[in-house]
């Protein structure tokens, strides 16, 4: 198995265990490797770290929030140059996440900037937000990483989508679409699966999304097809282990009527060739 999202400690919130605690549960589950995501700090030189003392294919990226500089090519040139593999756009510091009132870094410092980070076509085409995504996107298709939209909305998604194939872009992950941000149904998911996005279910919805039922994570699931990425999202203290939650979400999924062979690729064969070059 390969875990496409997963959160450690250090962090700006609680976190069930350290970079080498999430990294020697997974190798004693005998995962094949995993995507280390911070949401305020780029994690490229912690996943290489834990990818060259273990035996797995361990990677990072950076999240485009306002702690690196928001939707910042700098950062996004940086990570890549670095062997990153991910880029997500804002997730933490998104206009939805702060409309939907969910955690945001400035919960931590009042002091901290309150503007909420959008993409076209919530703002101009013309604006420095859209200048600096179509250039993070060009940086995306030189290095072959991979696409996250991120906490971005739906308009957001399909604006990132529509640029991203005018360069190229193979690798794209819908960040948990069905998530509280950005919220779609599964007749938008399918839609955007058809046009080469992959989708993202996380064993997260499952314990602490508000209102998901396992039901309609498997509707999602059917909406996504062959594009299914399974990843834990976990790290929480309040959640099982990575591995375990991972496990539990395809067990769940199973029993709601979903073939396995297929989730097992959604949590192996196609993450794996997601992600890694």
């Amino acid at each position: 198995m390969f875990d496409a999202h997963v959160h450690a400690a250090p962090d700006v919130v609680d976190r069930i265990g350290n970079d080498d605690d999430i990294c020697a549960e997974y190798e004693a589950a005998g995962f094949s490797g995993f995507v280390l995501k911070s949401h305020h700090e780029s994690t490229v030189g912690r996943a290489a770290a834990l990818d060259r003392r273990s035996s797995m294919d361990v990677v990072g990226g950076v999240a485009l929030n306002h702690a690196v500089g928001g939707i910042n090519p700098a950062a996004v040139a940086a990570a890549l140059a670095s062997g990153g593999r991910l880029v997500w756009f804002p997730t933490a510091d998104s206009h939805t996440q702060q409309e939907a009132g969910l955690p945001r870094l400035r919960d931590l410092d009042a002091r901290l900037e309150v503007t909420a980070l959008s993409l076209p076509p919530l703002v101009g085409a013309s604006s420095i937000a859209a200048r600096n995504a179509l250039h993070i996107l060009d940086l995306i298709a030189e290095h072959d990483a991979v696409l996250c939209t991120g906490h971005v909305s739906r308009l957001e998604c399909m604006w990132l989508l529509d640029e991203a194939k005018a360069r190229g872009i193979l690798r794209v992950l819908l960040t948990h679409p069905s998530y509280t941000v950005p919220g779609m149904s599964p007749s938008e998911i399918e839609e955007l699966a058809h046009r080469g996005a992959h989708v993202e279910i996380t064993a997260f919805q499952l314990w602490h999304q508000p209102g998901m039922t396992i039901e309609k994570l498997a509707e999602v699931a059917r909406a996504a097809g062959p594009m299914l990425v399974l990843s834990s999202d976990a790290g929480q203290p309040d959640s099982p282990p990575p591995p375990t939650a991972l496990h539990q979400l395809v067990e769940a999924l199973a029993e709601a009527g979903c073939d396995r062979s297929a989730l097992e690729q959604a949590t192996g064969s196609v993450p794996r060739k997601l992600v890694l070059l």
